[in-house]
């Protein structure tokens, strides 16, 4: 038996052998990983008909009865005329949802507010009794707010005739049924002033944030009659600021219509005379005062009432109040007695001053008034009351001026 012996395979024949790279397979591409166009289900897409032209009228209706039925349905449309019936119909819903945004920011997106208000023409007091509202927009990130009401009397000083409602915590339908009093309101202001009700949202760590405000012309109340009111909140009115468009170009500068006046007045006090002849004098009380003019630092004052009966009377004719802190709408209902015969009344003035007292330093002066027979309009009709009704207290509002000052002190 012979042995066959393995014959030598040289290197070159060795790697042709073992790197076979047998069948070659395609190299997926990008566009393979990435389609362009989905796999619709057949029948969606349909191709595009042929053109028809006249002399194929005839057979209109005969190849459109094949159309259908070799597709199993009606013709639809070409690819032109359905991409412009999207792009109608996404304008249409663009210009739906533009305008169903913008009546609801304008009506109720914003919230409602009930609330009531009284003028009390006797007493010059305005009663605003703020009820509730309902549906407040939301400005913290919970979803909710943590709502109060402001008011403020346009036009006029912000801080001398702000009042304000408690703060309900997390909720979008807060109740206050608080009643924000005005004192010192006259005939005069309900015809040419105006009532802002504002709803903020507090923030502990920031700046409080405006939700919407409601305008009410003091004008459109009956004296001495209750109005209900239920209207919905609006954004603040924006004006265009004079003098400011060369700042920016191609802008135009707005800022809140705020309707306040400056320094239109430093407030007013409400005084009672009366000549009382059981104590056989003159007896002055003083009540109140509203609207005062801030003169401290931090936007209020620190008050106090000086009264003077001149000609001087020596000691017995200056009389002063207590001081009230940090107010502009203090309430003092402290009484003096000018000892004197009513006779002598008619040759006296009383002077009345409203100060703001400062501690270490001179005291600032922020009005007064003079009631007597040098007087004029309101003040000389109250005096003439006074000793015309005798044992009758005559109470009377007065708007305070920044006359008089060196002879108040």
């Amino acid at each position: 038996m012979t042995v066959r012996r393995a014959e030598k395979v040289s290197m070159q024949e060795h790697m042709a052998i073992n790197v076979c790279p047998g069948p070659i397979r395609p190299i997926k591409q990008i566009s393979d990983y990435f389609p362009r166009f989905h796999n619709f289900p057949p029948g969606i897409i349909r191709p595009r008909p042929p053109p028809t032209r006249p002399d194929d009228e005839g057979g209109g209706e005969e190849k459109d009865e094949s159309r259908r039925s070799s597709t199993g349905g009606d013709v639809s449309p070409s690819g032109e005329d359905e991409e412009e019936r999207r792009k109608e119909e996404r304008e249409k819903e663009a210009a739906q949802e533009e305008e169903e945004g913008y009546d609801s920011d304008d009506s109720t997106s914003l919230g409602t507010l009930e609330f009531s208000l009284l003028f009390d023409e006797k007493m010059n007091a305005l009663h605003c009794n703020i009820h509730q509202a309902k549906g407040l927009k939301p400005m913290d990130s919970n979803g909710s707010s943590d709502p109060y009401v402001k008011a403020n009397l346009l036009p006029g000083a912000s801080k001398a005739n702000k009042l304000r409602t408690k703060t309900l915590r997390n909720t979008l339908k807060p109740m206050w049924n608080e009643t924000l009093t005005y004192y010192g309101v006259t005939k005069e202001d309900m015809v040419r002033k105006t009532l802002r009700l504002s709803v903020c949202d507090e923030d502990k760590f920031g700046r409080n944030d405006f939700i919407g405000e409601v305008r009410v012309p003091l004008k459109k109340l009956t004296p001495n009659q209750t109005k209900a009111f239920n209207i919905c909140l609006e954004k603040p009115l924006l004006k265009k600021r004079p003098s400011t468009m060369n700042a920016v170009r191609g802008m135009s500068v707005y800022e809140e219509d705020s309707g306040e006046a400056p320094a239109e007045e430093r407030g007013r006090i409400l005084i009672s005379l009366c000549y009382s002849s059981q104590k056989l004098g003159l007896v002055v009380g003083v009540l109140r005062c509203a609207h005062l003019a801030a003169m401290d630092s931090n936007g209020y004052s620190d008050p106090f009432v000086k009264i003077f009966l001149r000609p001087d009377m020596g000691k017995k004719s200056k009389y002063k109040t207590t001081v009230r802190k940090k107010t502009l709408n203090p309430e003092f209902n402290e009484e003096f007695v000018y000892e004197i015969r009513q006779e002598e009344l008619a040759k006296k003035t009383l002077f009345v001053s409203v100060w703001d007292y400062d501690l270490g330093m001179s005291n600032d002066f922020i009005g007064g008034i003079q009631l007597g027979i040098n007087s004029k309009g309101d003040q000389l009709r109250h005096w003439f009351q006074c000793l015309k009704n005798k044992d009758q207290p005559v109470e009377q509002w007065h708007a305070l001026t920044n006359d008089n000052a060196e002879l108040s002190d």
